[in-house]
């Protein structure tokens, strides 16, 4: 077992590296300067521009500056803000809670909504396997923040029902996990249901139900087991996708969060904010898609003979 441990840690160094590759060379590339942003509407002079360059190290070669940010990240030091001139970990750790919340409800939400719209479904008539089929492929296709203006419109505008914005109560955070989490349910649940069925023509399940065995205890005993492997798989990609969203989402809803924070860095050239926002979504990646990768031996008991 210490093999595969070891590669896993090494690929999901590996995609640390990259992320924070990707990131940087992004950043440098993207149009506006970071010291334009710091002179504002200030004093602006050739002295003050070097001055500030001097002061962030932003007069040192492109070169230069890549290997010392990733000499520091080693270090776990993400440096400071070069908009609010606090340390990058205040500014993140602030704002992480919000989006935790909001991320693991709409985590629970999308499992709900997958394993409930496949068992429901599966094996069932044609035409409505069909049908919740095209509502989940719409849904799937749409945009995360027209989710969230059109459940805006319904359920806050129109209904009442929830706030419009902010995070003041847990009554806040509905809709737009619900907003995260229609996508992913739709997708997942699309993977559940196929797994069911063929899960439904195995020998173990004729067998199951010529002993009597219920219908909705056969899906939840045994074929959901079988159907859950793939469907691990792709949770696992999916989180990117998740974290990605919920930047989108937050700044729909008002909310607080990372998504304020990586949005303002990124128009601010803050470029230390907006590396270390996407360092944080790299390692949850990482550490999720490794739990994931252990969740198959709890899933198949088979695979641990491998």
């Amino acid at each position: 077992m210490l093999k595969p441990v070891l590669r896993r840690l090494g690929s999901g160094a590996v995609v640390l590296w990259a992320a924070a590759s990707a990131a940087y060379l992004a950043l440098r590339l993207a149009p506006g300067d970071t010291v334009d942003t710091l002179v504002g509407d200030g004093p602006d002079t050739p002295q003050i521009r070097a001055q500030i360059a001097r002061d962030l190290g932003l007069d040192r070669p492109a070169v230069v500056q890549y290997l010392d940010y990733l000499w520091r990240l080693l270090h776990g030091d993400l440096g400071r803000s070069y908009v609010l001139q606090r340390p990058v970990v205040d500014v993140i750790g602030s704002q992480v809670w919000p989006t935790v919340k909001l991320t693991l409800l709409a985590t629970a939400f999308s499992a709900v909504i997958a394993v409930g719209l496949a068992i429901v479904t599966a094996g069932r008539a044609r035409w409505l396997r069909g049908l919740v089929s095209g509502l989940e492929l719409s849904i799937v296709s749409a945009p995360g923040f027209l989710i969230g203006i059109l459940l805006l419109s319904v359920f806050s505008f129109q209904l009442g029902w929830f706030p419009v914005s902010g995070d003041r109560d847990a009554s806040a955070l509905v809709l737009p996990a619900v907003a995260l989490a229609l996508p992913i349910g739709g997708l997942l649940s699309q993977v559940i249901r196929e797994g069911l069925e063929r899960a439904l023509d195995e020998p173990f399940a004729v067998t199951a139900r010529a002993r009597g065995l219920t219908r909705l205890a056969l899906l939840w005993r045994h074929a959901l087991r079988h159907a859950l492997l793939p469907a691990v798989t792709l949770a696992g990609t999916l989180i990117g996708f998740l974290l990605s969203a919920a930047v989108i989402v937050e700044r729909v809803f008002g909310r607080p969060g990372l998504g304020e924070v990586a949005t303002e860095a990124v128009s601010d050239k803050d470029i230390p904010v907006v590396l270390a926002v996407v360092m944080l979504a790299a390692a949850i990646y990482v550490v999720l898609s490794t739990l994931a990768d252990l969740a198959y031996l709890l899933i198949d008991p088979r695979l641990r003979k491998g």
